[in-house]
């Protein structure tokens, strides 16, 4: 298959599913190990494509980050927990927990993926989803009371999750949309938060990738192009998707997709 044609598919699995309780990266990364990529390159690949959605969600909440970054010059920690600044202790307290769990699950991916088999590679991502689905089942039945601004319990565990989600097959929407309303927060609240959340993040990711050793193998070009499908491609399904996730439960989704991807890694293996 062409490697441009290739860089399109690989966008617009990144652009479409980054918004889903389903794992971009861990999709992103099967199909390029499908094609033939080895795992750690696949991996990388897979990070390298959040710099493109990080751009779309960016764009999308172009007026909720100009809104908070006028709130920058009069933070103070005594004002952290007063609803004019919540959003911005959230912001702040999560990207950073974020950073640390992600640079280290970066590390540690890399030895892995670098040492696994394809198919134990594509079962793992599976094994990944079908947890993921599990937890967001559970958000769904248990989540009670009501929070109208985030707190401090809410940064730490949010951002302990989003880091994790450097994983192929931990869904970083899926999992941080579900501890917020199991916290308390409504459906619409617990997207928004997640999503505007995702922009330092995604960005991040692509950048330690690029910092790290590059994209080993593949020629700039179509690499940009996929990096491009991605971020127009989110651009214009993130405001759809929202109101879809509000009514459809993608847990289910996230569980059938996780149970295909270990009967596939399974049958690899074998």
């Amino acid at each position: 298959m062409s490697e441009w044609l290739v860089a399109v598919v690989l966008g617009l699995i990144q652009g479409l599913l980054e918004w889903l309780p389903v794992s971009s990266e861990g999709a992103v990364a099967v199909a390029r190990s499908a094609l033939g990529a080895a795992p750690d390159a696949a991996t990388r690949y897979a990070l390298f494509l959040h710099a493109g959605t990080a751009v779309a969600a960016a764009a999308f909440y172009r007026e909720e980050l100009v809104h908070l970054a006028g709130r920058v010059p009069d933070w103070r920690p005594r004002l952290a927990q007063q609803p004019a600044q919540a959003d911005l202790t959230f912001f702040g307290v999560a990207t950073a927990v974020s950073g640390v769990v992600g640079v280290g699950g970066y590390l540690a991916l890399a030895e892995v993926a670098e040492a696994a088999a394809g198919g134990a590679f594509v079962a793992a991502i599976g094994a990944l989803l079908l947890a993921t689905g599990i937890f967001m089942r559970v958000a769904e039945r248990r989540a009670t009371g009501r929070r109208d601004t985030p707190g401090l319990l809410d940064a730490l565990l949010v951002g302990v999750l989003q880091g994790l989600a450097v994983l192929p097959g931990v869904s970083r929407s899926g999992t941080t949309v579900s501890a917020l309303l199991l916290r308390g927060h409504d459906g619409p609240a617990a997207l928004r938060l997640s999503f505007v959340l995702s922009i330092p993040a995604a960005a991040g990711a692509g950048l330690l990738v690029v910092l790290d050793d590059g994209l080993a193998g593949v020629d700039p070009g179509p690499a940009l192009l996929a990096l491009a499908v991605s971020a127009v491609v989110g651009y214009l399904a993130v405001g759809a998707l929202v109101g879809l996730v509000r009514r459809v439960a993608f847990w289910r989704v996230c569980v059938g997709f996780g149970a295909l991807a270990v009967l596939g890694g399974g049958l690899l293996v074998l």
